[in-house]
């Protein structure tokens, strides 16, 4: 399974706009899981993060047709010139470290 997170920022006029335009990626059918998230700000370090994109795909097709649907291009046409910063990380669970490493 491969796990697509994305973290966005937005200014306060921004916000809600930001939030419509991340909700068409919901009805892109390639996810077995997509949420739309908006960051709860209880980091101790850190809290410029607004909003979370967190997308699980069964493989590296699902994700590429998920990327490749006409409401994915609508939702980053729509966001892209209203967002201030965007991280990504896609990773494949399968691969993930889920214990101590221990040498």
């Amino acid at each position: 399974m491969i796990r697509h997170i994305v973290f966005f920022t937005a200014t306060k006029e921004n916000r809600e706009a930001v939030r419509a335009g991340l909700s068409i990626l919901t009805a892109i059918p390639h996810a077995s899981k997509l949420e739309i998230g908006e960051n709860v700000k209880n980091d101790q370090w850190h809290n410029e993060v607004d909003f979370v994109v967190y997308g699980e795909f069964e493989d590296e097709a699902a994700l590429a047709a998920y990327k490749a649907h006409p409401e994915y291009n609508r939702s980053t046409s729509t966001v892209k010139p209203l967002r201030e910063i965007r991280i990504a990380a896609d990773y494949d669970n399968a691969k993930a470290v889920t214990s101590p490493i221990v040498d």
